[in-house]
């Protein structure tokens, strides 16, 4: 499966060359051009990786990595920025960035550390191997691939994972945490909407009505219970 990248950056010949890089290397890739754009869009759409330019038209890059912790999203965040002092590289990180990238910058390093955090929350190993049907879903957890009546659903990598850590432990109520840890490779001491976003994702492209699902529910105060 495709990781999906979110890249916001205002210079629109960086944004071309890196997403069409991006794109190069196999990933699925967003942009936006400035910082409320780039907030919007990360706090609505399930992302693997946000690469985030900290000099944006709006709201800095600062403000918007801030921003998306206080949202509750533990998405890897690495920050590109033309600054070079260590007062600033640690600013980022203070307040949530997992790297950070100076201007200039060389392709092949970018690409580098970007597989990197990718790896962060490694993939669980399949636990059983073939097919697995339900409804009109097809889930292939070999080939990472789902159908839907045939035609192949545009899940993303950790929409996969989710559904394939559902799809092992089904009948069974799964908390927040215990997904974090399981699917993320993260422990969170503090509620979060990582969760949340992925399954509202999930249940939009499974469910027939994702407002009231038949097979991805909540289980009030506890969490999620997949019911095939």
């Amino acid at each position: 499966m495709r990781a999906n990248v979110l890249f916001v950056e205002d210079e629109e010949a960086l944004r071309m060359t890196v997403g069409d890089r991006l794109r190069n290397e196999g990933y699925a890739v967003e942009c936006a051009a400035d910082g409320d754009a780039g907030f919007e869009k990360a706090t609505q759409i399930p992302f693997d990786l946000i690469i985030l330019d900290v000099m944006l038209p709006h709201k800095s890059g600062f403000d918007v990595c801030r921003d998306i912790r206080q949202a509750g999203l533990i998405t890897p965040i690495l920050m590109l920025t033309a600054r070079g002092q260590t007062s600033d590289k640690v600013s980022g990180l203070k307040i949530g960035a997992d790297d950070y990238v100076t201007k200039p910058f060389n392709m092949l390093e970018l690409m580098a550390r970007v597989e990197a955090l990718l790896r962060r929350a490694p993939s669980r190993p399949v636990a059983q191997t073939g097919t697995f049907d339900f409804g009109s879903i097809h889930v292939d957890l070999v080939g990472t691939e789902a159908t839907h009546d045939g035609e192949v659903l545009n899940l993303s990598a950790r929409e996969f994972q989710l559904l394939r850590y559902f799809i092992e432990h089904r009948g069974a109520t799964l908390s927040r945490e215990e997904l974090l840890k399981q699917v993320w490779g993260y422990s969170a001491d503090m509620y979060t909407r990582t969760v949340d976003v992925h399954v509202a994702s999930l249940r939009q492209k499974l469910e027939e009505d994702p407002k009231q699902p038949k097979f991805i529910l909540t289980v009030q105060g506890l969490g999620y219970k997949f019911k095939p």
